[in-house]
């Protein structure tokens, strides 16, 4: 059975091994993840080309996502490396001191902003929520705050408002460059990290076609003005992706569930790619085997219709990122076979404005209500293929296509497997025939089998496809 859950996976140093990279495809990667948060461009380069490489040698196809670091709102370093805050304590954030000479009464601040951008009432959390404090006055450079829940404070960690309300711009002018070296590498993806509305998001892809990038805009959802402007983002992006880190620490823990399954469901709905993200497996970063919440929660991402599921730091820099692979693949398989996931959501109140969208929900409706065991989408730009997982389906829906990126795109979407295929014909009947000889040499069909075809006339038109052929295998024949 073929895994219809798409798995994206964080390259770093504990993937640098070409002999652990092979394995991580062999295990079931789709897509690559280089994080800008860490490391060099060349490095990043380096990884992108190598994952690309050894997945052309197991004969795959393999996504690349650049993600982008975004704003650095994070405390400095202590002079003793860390602290231990008490509940009571008072404890300032200075934004004019200096980020390495922090001490029990106050760090600095790589955030300058953080004194416009809260009063006295307002909570920070610090280090993803551990360290709680009240903000008491601001008082020129100044945060002046009380512990309300302490414990240990280390180095450059991370600083939240509760609720949102932090003005830092999602695109750095770091970013402004580290989106042409994703550009330069061809990356299919880019993520952008704390967007607040539909303008961060256009304005990414603007600069992204600026430098020649023709990949696709991932919106991390992230912030708490991003929940409220949810449906703009969604509408803007190619694919948003729940980064449930900073979104739980900022809209609170228990919000972070319902909010998960809402972004989901609207992601589908509205024609887009969901990632859901962020500690799925954290535990296998030490351990080899994830713990009975961390497959729970991998698997009712699945049965909520997530598009894929991503592993950070558990590939990264982890222990076992072999078995972290693994395991999610496992995970994901099992799930996809309850009932769940493959129940008809036809949405048979929509109207379409596309012919071409026309021909995609009426293939998945037919699929679901015949013996069907593969669809053959020949796309130019993936489009056809991306409409037609968006319906829930149990059978493998195979885009042919010529082009490297529409292959490299259509790897994060559900239930989509890239086929490289080129047309030797100009003949509909003749293309078709080689298209299900390509499914038949490959293995996903037999002869008998019943197989759904969809084309568009004239060939090789993008936006064309506007012909659904239901065929039984060993008896299409060439005009």
């Amino acid at each position: 059975m073929l895994r219809r859950t798409k798995i994206v996976a964080t390259l770093g140093p504990a993937t640098d091994d070409p002999k652990v990279l092979d394995k991580l495809i062999e295990a079931g990667v789709d897509v690559v993840r280089v994080n800008f948060s860490h490391d060099k461009a060349e490095v990043h380069i380096r990884r992108a080309e190598a994952a690309r490489e050894r997945a052309q040698a197991h004969g795959r196809q393999v996504g690349v996502l650049a993600d982008m670091q975004g704003p650095k709102i994070r405390i400095g370093q202590f002079i003793d490396k860390q602290i231990n805050l008490t509940e009571g304590d008072t404890f300032i954030l200075d934004v004019d001191w200096p980020l390495d000479n922090g001490n029990r009464e106050r760090v600095g601040t790589t955030y300058k902003a953080l004194i416009e951008d809260v009063s006295r009432g307002a909570t920070l959390l610090l280090d993803d929520g551990r360290i709680v404090l009240w903000v008491d006055q601001v008082a020129g450079s100044q945060v002046i705050c009380r512990v309300v829940v302490g414990g240990v404070l280390s180095n450059n960690k991370g600083i939240n408002r509760q609720g949102g309300g932090l003005s830092a711009r999602a695109l750095t002018d770091k970013d402004r460059e580290d989106i042409k070296t994703a550009a330069a590498m061809q990356a299919d993806y880019i993520a952008i990290s704390f967007p607040r509305s539909a303008k961060d998001v256009e304005e990414a892809r603007a600069l992204l076609r600026a430098a020649g990038g023709r990949g696709g805009i991932v919106a991390k959802i992230e912030r708490a003005e991003a929940v409220t402007a949810i449906e703009e983002i969604v509408q803007a992006a190619d694919v948003v992706m729940i980064a449930r880190g900073d979104l739980g620490v900022e809209i609170g823990d228990a919000a972070l569930p319902p909010v998960q399954k809402r972004v989901i469901l609207l992601a589908r709905k509205m024609n887009r790619v969901v990632i859901t993200a962020t500690q799925m497996m954290e535990s296998m970063i030490e351990n080899a085997i994830p713990t009975r919440a961390e497959v729970s929660d991998v698997a009712n991402a699945v049965l909520d219709g997530t598009d894929a599921v991503m592993l950070s730091a558990e590939t990264a820099t982890g222990r076992y990122p072999v078995e972290a692979v693994a395991a999610m693949d496992r995970v994901c398989r099992e799930a996809e076979r309850h009932e769940d996931t493959i129940q008809v959501t036809q949405r048979m109140e929509h109207h379409f404005s596309r012919m071409d969208e026309a021909i995609a929900r009426a293939t998945i409706f037919v699929a679901n209500h015949l013996p069907v065991r593969a669809i053959a989408a020949l796309t130019e730009s993936g489009s056809t293929a991306l409409w037609m997982s968006r319906i829930n389906s149990a059978v493998p829906i195979y885009a042919l296509t010529p082009h490297v990126e529409t292959r490299r795109k259509v790897t994060l979407y559900r239930g989509v497997h890239p086929v490289g295929f080129t047309m030797t014909s100009k003949d509909p009947a003749a293309v078709m025939k080689e298209a299900v000889d390509e499914l038949r040499r490959r293995g996903a069909v037999r002869d008998g089998d019943l197989t759904i075809l969809t084309i568009g006339e004239p060939l090789a038109k993008p936006g064309g496809t506007n012909t659904l052929k239901i065929v039984k295998v060993g008896e299409l024949h060439a005009d």
